[in-house]
């Protein structure tokens, strides 16, 4: 019997491939043993045509993973031939510059056999808290100096895993046990998705993704063309200026829109750092185009046919294009910028639908025992804990505050931060007045305090941005207030980037930074503004900044 291909029945199964992908990555996130990827959601899962084309993905996830993840797989589906698969053979590399950007990520592909032939591929990426080298900091001198590079490869053969490989990558880190159980945790992830994407062919009665395939693709690359098509067309240009490490930065985007697709080109931009905030092409690419589809059609499903029509290049060698071998390990410190940068662009084309900027880059931040610790016999252990600050005002409604935009991880909790690392998280509060004015208020950051739990030292790897250059707000909106770090008993400000060692008297004090104002703060509803006062979000000395508001 011939299965039922209308475009009723085509749009029902591709319903339930994103049901497919959402159980998919909530595997991931249930079996996973590091608290960057339980807690925080820092993954990506999809499933992919025979050809290697995205057809779905999961709702959880970050974009740095997800569109990362679109080309990876079409690199992995190149490395290998089809041919020489068999049923439970999963693939995985975490080479930068053809998975996510930096070597803490994982990416698996797993070939899905129906009948005894391949018809798709599920795939997924998570992060590993620790693959030895420097630790997950910015001061690597290159790649090799960031810990173990493991080119594309056989993870596991025939549902067998490759046990030299796992011991490696045991050896090579400082956390060998959640790196093995979050690895454990990705082949579950692939095994669900290859599970429940066959079930799905056998329930509807189809032998391949051919139909199903080239419906989404078309029905989504059509879907995005008409919205870019309500974009008026021309070229539009911005340039932000960011802390950078040894010396300011200057990222510098042209947004091209035409009928036929939206380019962005980073001609202009800085030149890559000795230090590890490279980014390579692929992760700004994937900042990048979700920045620029949340506005142009955010309600078309994410896969290949939406993301055609957006294309992104930069110079060899500018700091958003960053060639091997330089380090890339916090290359999310810029990477997660580009979103500002090129919608300052598109601003410019339709200036009632853009945000003002944001935060923007987490403040993640990578902690590890000290030296020494390990050799006294003290506790040893490597963390991610990851904080934000506050998005930029919308349009027409206020910023999010502590919200992560553009990455969309999970703020750490204070409860599992302490549960596994011997510190004290003493305060993690909303900062008043750090939300830029304006007829709608930027999100605010967060004040964090913490301290070590007992008499030894450790080492926090601190690559933040928004120091010295605070979220901009958008038609006449005020900024919001710089990110600051500092210890408590004085000393001065503590930059942004670099190694910090914290002693055991020490007590650390972290502020994110607040997204700018959208609107005249003027116009400001007084009702808004006396609801601020009140629920303590803005103080009477702020409030000053709304004029006529109050």
């Amino acid at each position: 019997m011939t299965a039922d291909l209308s475009p009723a029945r085509l749009q029902v199964m591709w319903n339930r491939l994103l049901a497919v992908v959402e159980e998919q990555g909530q595997t991931l996130i249930r079996a996973a043993f590091s608290p960057i990827v339980r807690e925080c959601g820092d993954i990506s899962a999809g499933i992919f045509d025979v050809n290697g084309r995205m057809l779905a993905q999961a709702v959880t996830g970050t974009p740095g993973h997800i569109n990362t993840m679109a080309e990876a797989v079409l690199h992995l589906r190149a490395r290998f031939a089809v041919q020489d698969m068999r049923p439970g053979d999963i693939y995985m590399t975490n080479d930068p510059w053809l998975a996510s950007g930096h070597l803490n990520d994982f990416l698996l592909m797993m070939p899905a056999f129906k009948d005894g032939r391949v018809v798709g591929f599920t795939s997924c990426t998570s992060h590993l808290v620790d693959l030895g080298g420097l630790g997950m900091g910015p001061e690597g001198s290159d790649i090799y100096d960031e810990g173990l590079l493991i080119p594309p490869c056989k993870l596991v053969e025939a549902g067998t895993p490759n046990a030299l490989l796992m011991d490696i990558i045991r050896a090579n880190s400082r956390e060998p046990v959640a790196n093995e159980g979050d690895i454990y945790a990705l082949i579950a992830c692939c095994e669900a998705g290859v599970n429940r994407l066959v079930a799905m062919m056998e329930e509807f009665g189809i032998d391949d993704l051919d139909r199903l395939g080239t419906y989404i693709i078309d029905t989504s690359r059509k879907g995005a063309l008409q919205a870019i098509a309500e974009v008026p067309e021309g070229v539009y240009k911005n340039v932000l200026r960011m802390d950078g490490y040894e010396a300011e930065l200057e990222l510098h985007a042209t947004l091209t829109v035409t009928k036929d697709g939206i380019h962005v080109d980073f001609t202009g931009t800085s030149g890559c750092s000795k230090k590890g905030i490279n980014v390579p092409l692929n992760y700004a690419t994937a900042y990048t185009v979700f920045a620029l589809r949340c506005i142009v059609g955010p309600d078309i499903p994410n896969n290949a046919g939406s993301l055609e029509p957006f294309t992104v290049d930069g110079p060899k060698g500018c700091i958003l294009n960053a060639q091997h071998p330089v380090p890339v390990a916090m290359r999310h410190t810029l990477g997660q910028v580009t979103p500002d940068l090129v919608l300052g662009c598109l601003h410019q084309a339709l200036p009632d639908q853009v945000p003002a900027e944001g935060a923007s880059c987490m403040f993640d931040l990578p902690m590890r025992h000290a030296p020494e610790v390990a050799a006294n016999g003290g506790r040893e252990f490597a963390i991610e804990p990851v904080h934000n600050g506050g998005t930029g005002a919308r349009p027409h409604a206020d910023g999010l505050s502590a919200t992560a935009y553009p990455s969309g991880v999970f703020g750490s909790q204070v409860e599992i931060t302490e549960s596994v690392a011997p510190v004290i998280m003493w305060r993690r509060e909303l900062l008043p007045d750090s939300g830029g004015a304006g007829q709608f208020r930027g999100g605010l950051g967060q004040r964090i305090e913490m301290t070590s739990a007992n008499d030894a030292a450790f080492i926090v790897f601190l690559s933040v941005e928004r120091l010295k250059f605070p979220a901009l707000g958008r038609m006449g909106g005020l900024p919001g207030a710089p990110g600051r770090i500092r210890f408590r008993d004085g000393g001065g400000d503590i930059p942004g980037k670099g190694e910090l060692r914290v002693e055991s008297g020490d007590y650390l004090i972290f502020d994110t930074p607040g997204g700018g104002g959208f609107g005249n703060p003027a116009a400001r509803d007084p009702e808004a503004l006396a609801l601020d006062l009140r629920r303590g979000l803005v103080t009477e000395e702020g409030a000053k900044a709304y004029g006529g508001a109050s």
